[in-house]
């Protein structure tokens, strides 16, 4: 099984609380039940969180349920979803993530996932179409508050460049890799708070590490004090 090192997980802690200190702890948004959480997530791949939250507004004001949505015609769906772009690929993504929930359970929930392990239950949303292991972990540590790290592009890019993983590890490998550390409690708030850093300092080009409050920590081989 990939786990993380007593080096990094060292680093790990030194990084998490400077940007604790840094940000807070932030208290994310109210958690959204399991099946609306996996949608917004769906609608969130390759696009910003306004977009995003415009198409799933958009999308229960359209439809009453769940189901209505999973028995729609397909460009009805579509149509809702729009403004987030990739309509056509996370349109049937989600309805089939709702076909195949209802196949195996009966019933449109997920709430039944929270008496599993949380290896069973990424298993088991991994097996939906569209739904890979960043999309299942961010229904794990916000909805069935089960430990997970997510790791999307703002948290691969400052991961590596901080040496808190190997430098050439997947993405895929990332999450396992981090969800072996040892403090599960404090996944969902350092997730958020490695992003506010990617966001705010560590951007893909000319990051700002003259204010970066982790520089010090950083091998990034090309640091950029200009900015």
């Amino acid at each position: 099984m990939l786990a993380i090192t007593p080096e990094y997980q060292d680093r790990l802690d030194r990084v998490e609380e400077i940007l604790d200190a840094y940000y807070g702890i932030p208290d994310w948004h109210e958690y959204l039940p399991a099946v609306d959480e996996l949608v917004c997530t769906i609608l969130s791949q390759n696009t910003n969180d306004i977009n995003r939250d415009k198409a799933f507004v958009k999308l229960k004001e359209t439809f009453s349920n769940w189901e209505e949505v999973r028995d729609a015609d397909p460009e009805a769906v579509k149509e809702a979803i729009r403004i987030a772009g990739l309509a056509n690929q996370k349109g049937p993504n989600i309805q089939a993530a709702l076909q195949f929930i209802t196949q195996e359970r009966g019933e449109i929930d997920l709430d039944w996932l929270k008496e599993k392990t949380p290896e069973e239950t990424m298993n088991w949303l991994t097996q939906m179409k569209g739904v890979g292991l960043k999309t299942a972990s961010i229904v794990m540590v916000f909805s069935l508050d089960m430990p997970a790290f997510p790791v999307d592009t703002h948290v691969y890019r400052v991961t590596g460049r901080l040496a808190l993983r190997p430098e050439k590890m997947t993405i895929d490998n990332a999450h396992r890799w981090f969800m072996s550390s040892n403090r599960p409690e404090s996944f969902g708030s350092l997730h958020l708070n490695i992003i506010s850093l990617g966001r705010d300092f560590c951007q893909a080009r000319k990051p700002k590490c003259g204010a970066c409050p982790v520089e010090k920590l950083c091998q990034y081989n090309e640091k950029n004090f200009d900015a």
